[in-house]
């Protein structure tokens, strides 16, 4: 018997007046009792949207209240087992369920995608995905997320559910370069900052809280960011409208872990780059970054 092809629901439960608007009283109210909040961010548009550090099923909980809150719709994978069983499967379909045929390898689902956004160019949907894998300790994350964003030609949108800070929903829009390893390098650095339910058992392991950095700080590092993450103070203090950039402030960055002097010719002006570490920072600090 031939299997059944792939396909995304194009109305699930976030296009159900009377259920979305529903469940967006419940989730508020429930949220303002717990003492959660969602992020300011909402991006625009249609993204890959990765959810991490997963190690509670409470994470989706969660995930999904901040989607119905800020109008959002959501697909999230599961495989495609699941969707066909006669009752289970219609609930998780309504859900938004993205049934994942695991022989496909991965190139049916970026197809489908493509499909459903051009379907719906200008719809705010997210397509969630756990690089993860699993609740339990991962080693490290499967980039079939980053293989999905490239194929579509959409962006990756940073998801949290921090329980530290009891904050859900998208910190950041993530612009895809032309280097697939600093890429996945940057988004996990900005994710040692986020807590999980349990610490001990989320990848990157917990760094702790997002540091407090000042605007001169901030705007810095935005600098060398966008010079390609190599620049000399000169070509800092150009992008910043001449604004003066001490020694010190880069000599405290670069104690801090976040800034890193580059080599030095003889004779030339250092050059100074964001270690990854302070490129997860960033990402926290800025929603968007120009690439």
């Amino acid at each position: 018997m031939a299997k059944h092809p792939l396909t995304i629901r194009d109305t699930t439960i976030f296009d159900g007046i009377i259920a979305k608007y529903f469940l967006k009283s419940i989730f508020i109210l429930w949220f303002k009792i717990a003492g959660w909040q969602v992020t300011k961010t909402t991006p625009k548009g249609a993204g890959v949207a990765i959810a991490a550090p997963h190690t509670s099923n409470w994470d989706f909980v969660y995930a999904l209240g901040a989607a119905i809150i800020q109008d959002v719709k959501i697909y999230f994978s599961i495989k495609d087992s699941w969707c066909k069983k006669p009752v289970i499967g219609r609930l998780m379909m309504w859900l938004g369920a993205m049934p994942i045929d695991r022989s496909s390898k991965g190139q049916g689902q970026v197809d489908v995608i493509k499909q459903f956004v051009s379907r719906h160019k200008s719809a705010k949907v997210f397509f969630l995905f756990t690089p993860e894998g699993t609740r339990g300790k991962a080693q490290k994350w499967k980039t079939g997320f980053y293989h999905v964003a490239q194929g579509c030609g959409i962006p990756i949108f940073l998801a949290k559910v921090d329980y530290l800070l009891k904050e859900a929903g998208v910190f950041h829009s993530y612009q895809l370069t032309d280097n697939k390893d600093d890429d996945i390098s940057a988004m996990q650095a900005s994710y040692k900052r986020v807590a999980g339910k349990y610490t001990d058992k989320q990848f990157p392991e917990y760094m702790g809280a997002l540091p407090t950095f000042s605007d001169s700080e901030t705007k810095l590092m935005e600098a060398i960011y966008s010079l390609k993450g190599m620049a000399t103070k000169v070509e800092l203090t150009a992008k910043m409208k001449k604004q003066q950039i001490s020694t010190a402030l880069l000599d405290f960055l670069i104690e801090k872990g976040i800034v890193e002097q580059l080599n030095q010719q003889d004779n030339q002006e250092p050059s100074y780059g964001l270690t990854f570490i302070g490129k997860g920072c960033l990402l926290h600090l800025r929603p968007t970054l120009a690439s």
